[in-house]
């Protein structure tokens, strides 16, 4: 008889460039998606059934994580124990080579562990640059890891003013996608942060003579919606550009239509990063200890 199977929480990061998305695709698209790759691997552990990755946090394509996470389940053949943690990343990393995932940390939960319903928050993160005239202009350690908008600077203290009142529980329909795959959710959701600060490029002080200038958008929310993330970096970066007032924010909000959302203002995938996903450590710990 084999053993029942085992659960564990995996935290993973990926740049996002070359792939789909996170969510798997059929394996005949020509871009595959991160889970994929996850899946492939996963199952050179041998394991009894096939293992399923069942994803906290939706990216699309082109959208990097620095921290995503998953669950799955092992079962192993008769007689053999649960893998520990420790394996379960060393092994999945040496079978994701050469592909930029990578696994961070694996913890054994309970099989009522969800990694996407146990999540308390996610965080995002979206990096810009200013100073570019021409995308050129973009060090190229940075392509692909920010968006530079265009103009010579920003007006931060116009995009401040304009975050707060994304800030608390609103009707985020005009920041959900017109195209949304599931238009029935709900579109409350209460943004817990918002903040705007300026941040280091990689190595910038090498290009810090060009004028360059890197700044973080930063979003904490239980749950977002289809796109909402770009769609609210998108505006805030248009109100530092002078093309929407502070007070626009607001009233976008109040129209509750995503149709009424600028055109040509959502913020492009490459500056995306989920940063982290985030659950109650106490309780992960104490699932592990009633899992073993």
């Amino acid at each position: 008889m084999n053993c029942p199977p085992a659960r564990y929480l995996l935290f993973f990061q990926y740049f996002g460039t070359k792939y789909s998305g996170v969510m798997e695709t059929l394996t005949d698209q020509p871009m595959l998606g991160v889970q994929n790759y996850l899946e492939r691997a996963a199952q050179k552990l041998r394991p009894v059934t096939p293992i399923k990755f069942y994803i906290s946090s939706r990216t699309d394509a082109g959208v990097h994580a620095l921290c995503n996470s998953a669950h799955v389940n092992i079962q192993r053949a008769a007689g053999k124990l649960p893998f520990p943690e420790s394996i379960i990343v060393s092994a999945l990393n040496h079978h994701l080579k050469p592909e930029p995932i990578r696994i961070l940390s694996a913890y054994r939960v309970s099989e009522n562990f969800h990694a996407r319903f146990s999540a308390l928050s996610r965080t995002y993160v979206y990096r810009l640059v200013t100073g570019c005239s021409h995308h050129s202009q973009i060090p190229v350690f940075e392509r692909d890891l920010c968006w530079a908008p265009r103009g010579e600077h920003l007006n931060v203290p116009a995009m401040q003013e304009a975050a707060c009142f994304l800030l608390g529980t609103h009707d985020f329909s005009t920041f959900r996608s017109v195209s949304s795959e599931m238009p029935f959710k709900s579109p409350l959701r209460t943004l817990a942060q918002v903040d705007i600060r300026p941040s280091s490029g990689f190595m910038s002080h090498h290009y810090e003579y060009s004028g360059l200038r890197f700044w973080e958008l930063e979003f904490k929310s239980r749950s977002f919606l289809y796109k909402q993330v770009r769609r609210m970096a998108g505006a805030l970066v248009a109100v530092g550009q002078g093309k929407l007032a502070p007070s626009h924010i607001k009233e976008l909000l109040e129209c509750r239509d995503p149709l009424a959302y600028p055109l040509n203002t959502i913020a492009p995938a490459a500056g995306l990063f989920l940063k982290s996903v985030e659950y109650d450590e106490a309780a992960v710990e104490e699932e592990g200890n009633a899992a073993e």
